[in-house]
């Protein structure tokens, strides 16, 4: 399968999510637009799967629809529960996350030692338009993206918005799962008050360095004979 075509099935199955997404918030395709600071016209045809969105623009959307980010890389359909957020913030903040993405591209690609005519060869990608990626000047489409971390050896999850509101949330969805992962006696000893003074010791002994753990042990095993 040529580029062109990835881009095409990527961009189509992305649309599928988006409306997925969309439906099980009971939000308009005016109010999504709106969050994401895109005409509506252009909403519906990333739905539509005719044009792709840009990874800041699925983060501010996952944010605004109150689901996990990952949505947008798996194969399930959402339920109808979401969360209100502040609305107000999220077109400035997309806005910003498109600067650093493209900051984050740039330094990517010079790590690994490679041009900007190197790059737009092997992606199909014009020069210029990469240029404009790098100094967010340009929204860059998620499959484009996902295409150029393959050429430079990077990966998505590095370019995920960690330090923001949108990242805090993303942080907390991604904590909650992993909550809910544990078996079930484990979720119940963290949810007992009780056990507080446990959980903070681990997470003590966790933050120490492998020959401290080995001192405390051989310590330990001193006092017991």
């Amino acid at each position: 399968m040529d580029k062109t075509a990835k881009f095409t099935l990527r961009a189509k199955k992305l649309g599928i999510l988006i409306r997925d997404a969309r439906n099980a918030s009971r939000r308009s395709t005016q109010d999504c637009a709106a969050a994401i600071n895109i005409s509506e016209n252009d909403f519906t045809a990333y739905e539509d799967g005719q044009k792709a969105p840009s990874l800041p623009q699925l983060e501010t959307l996952a944010y605004y629809l109150g689901i996990s980010v990952y949505h947008f890389w798996s194969n399930e359909s959402l339920s109808s529960d979401s969360n209100r957020i502040d609305e107000s913030v999220l077109p400035r903040l997309t806005e910003l996350r498109h600067r650093m993405i493209g900051a984050l591209l740039r330094r990517d690609r010079m790590e690994a030692n490679l041009s900007l005519k190197a790059v737009s060869e092997q992606s199909e990608i014009p020069a210029q338009r990469l240029k404009n990626y790098e100094l967010g000047e340009r929204a860059i489409p998620l499959p484009e993206l996902e295409v150029l971390l393959n050429i430079i050896g990077g990966r998505i999850e590095t370019f995920f918005d960690k330090g923001g509101p949108i990242g805090q949330w993303i942080t907390q969805q991604i904590a909650t799962q992993q909550f809910l992962e544990l078996p079930v006696e484990l979720q119940n000893f963290v949810c007992k008050p009780v056990n507080k003074p446990y959980i903070e010791l681990a997470i003590k002994l966790s933050d120490m360095s492998t020959e401290k753990l080995r001192s405390l042990a051989e310590d330990l095993l001193e006092i017991t004979y």
